[in-house]
């Protein structure tokens, strides 16, 4: 995760420079380590190295926004949404490496077409 770079105006305006000015998702970040640390110690629980333990995936979707409202001047409500999520993380332990199997082991499976035009093939060399 780099520096995001964030605009003050959502509009355009007379003279507006596009900016350089940038910010690191502190929020997001402090959240998905202690997501992180949750797994490490679930894997410790379940008896799991964690020094072994890789990322296998993250999945983050949006989950309903919370609606509240906020009471401002005037007699005026505006809406005070929430922006939860649901974060998936899946640790697991890497695979041990199998190694590949020989090429003179494999057989070569062939589908009906497959086997049709090898026997078309072999007529024609039969009657050459």
């Amino acid at each position: 995760m780099g520096a995001n770079p964030l605009q003050k105006e959502r509009v355009d305006r007379k003279n507006l420079v596009p900016r350089a000015s940038s910010r690191w998702p502190v929020k997001s970040v402090k959240f998905l380590l202690a997501l992180l640390k949750n797994a490490e110690s679930n894997a410790e629980a379940k008896g799991l190295d964690t020094e072994e333990l890789v990322i296998r995936n993250i999945v983050i979707q949006q989950a309903p926004k919370t609606r509240r409202r906020t009471y401002r001047a005037h007699g005026r409500i505006n809406p005070y949404e929430g922006h939860p999520i649901h974060a998936e993380i899946l640790l697991a332990e890497p695979a041990a490496q199998v190694p590949k199997a020989a090429s003179s082991d494999l057989t070569v499976r062939l589908n009906k077409r497959q086997l049709a035009q090898k026997r078309i093939t072999a007529a024609r060399a039969t009657k050459a």
